[in-house]
């Protein structure tokens, strides 16, 4: 069944450049890789990872290769540029990665984590922790950029930062980045 608020919003997008990704002050090298072995680049994000209301909301793995020299933390956001609005929908906003650990298992985003070391900021709705894809229904696919930064320094910020503190924090010690795209729509 067609929804027709997400037929109508079908043409309005934040867009790509609207990520943090994107953004002058949190430009670093592509030095490593992130991937996971639940998705390919650009693939479809299986359905398990999906949002709390309708499902699980369970996590996806990630792997990394290994950061730059010089790497104290890893610092992960995901967000949606699709959502209609000026803004990307932030999923994810997870500080203290220890980068020798070249891994987060499925579900360890979750709030409290079982990482040690692992803080999450605040999300949709200040929810802290993962956040699925939770797309308006017949609204077109939406991507899922998880983006992943290396740290010369470890980061201050307590439990319940905002993505303003984050990229505040990492402003001037970013030594790289990786990015990985997955996709969800509901038709």
């Amino acid at each position: 069944m067609i929804n027709p608020v997400g037929r109508a919003l079908r043409n309005r997008r934040a867009g790509h450049h609207t990520l943090v990704w994107a953004q002058p002050d949190v430009q670093a090298p592509e030095n490593f890789t992130l991937t996971s072995p639940a998705f390919e680049y650009g693939s479809p994000i299986p359905e398990h990872h999906r949002g709390r209301i309708f499902a699980a909301n369970i996590s996806p793995a990630l792997t990394w290769t290994t950061p730059p020299a010089g790497t104290e933390e890893l610092v992960l956001i995901v967000q949606d540029p699709d959502v209609p609005g000026k803004c990307p929908a932030t999923h994810d906003l997870t500080v203290g990665i220890d980068p020798s650990l070249k891994a987060i298992p499925e579900n360890a985003l979750t709030n409290p984590s079982p990482l040690s070391g692992v803080r999450h900021g605040k999300g949709p709705l200040g929810r802290l922790g993962w956040a699925g894809p939770a797309p308006i229904p017949s609204h077109g696919p939406h991507s899922y950029v998880f983006q992943m930064f290396a740290l010369n320094r470890r980061t201050t910020l307590t439990e319940k930062f905002t993505l303003a503190e984050l990229r505040d924090a990492m402003a001037g010690h970013l030594v790289g980045r990786a990015r990985l795209d997955g996709t969800y729509e509901i038709r």
